[in-house]
């Protein structure tokens, strides 16, 4: 959740400035459904208990639906960030059977129960990439206290890009990408 609440505030930045997110909002994204379905996933398989290995296994096909989306889609500025973040946080799951590393002091400054059913992040014994895991932490008591990875900035970064670069002026009329004069989503 605090990933998402950081790629949200990511979203909203340009308002701070008199000027919105048009690009990014009112663009035509190529399969988004891919990113959408991956981000359910991850939702259902922290929530919700599944049989030994299947959270696992869907975790890293969430991040194979999202490389997919970034993919289609990597014409888009800050797409190619967002899809460096993933892929270094799918790669790191991956060699690590499904969950990415973190960093026992992080995970102990955020207050995360390490008895969860599934954790798509936790103390790995003997992590490959370590460093690619998650190493810092949001701790308590700060509001959506988690750990988070290098990742998981660039994803952020990556989302502040692409809001950023579509961005226009607020009270401008109708935004020429919701008039289709300008599609900065397509090739």
């Amino acid at each position: 959740m605090l990933v998402l609440a950081f790629c949200l505030l990511a979203v909203l930045s340009p308002l701070v400035v008199g000027r919105w997110p048009a690009g990014l909002l009112l663009g035509k994204w190529r399969w988004a459904v891919l990113v959408w379905a991956a981000l359910l996933i991850q939702i259902v398989i922290i929530e919700v208990e599944t049989p030994e290995g299947v959270a696992a296994t869907l975790h890293i096909a969430t991040y194979v639906l999202a490389i997919a989306f970034v993919w289609l889609n990597r014409k888009v500025a800050g797409v190619l960030v967002v899809g460096a973040g993933a892929a270094l946080n799918g790669i790191t799951i991956a060699l690590n059977g499904g969950v990415l590393p973190a960093r026992a002091e992080a995970v102990e400054a955020a207050g995360i129960d390490v008895d969860h059913a599934f954790v798509n992040a936790g103390v790995v014994e003997d992590p490959v990439l370590p460093w690619l895991g998650d190493v810092f932490a949001w701790p308590e008591p700060l509001p959506l206290a988690n750990t988070f990875s290098v990742g998981d900035v660039l994803i952020v970064a990556g989302v502040a890009i692409a809001a950023w670069a579509g961005s226009e002026r607020i009270g401008r009329g109708r935004s020429r990408s919701a008039r289709g004069d300008v599609d900065t989503m397509q090739e």
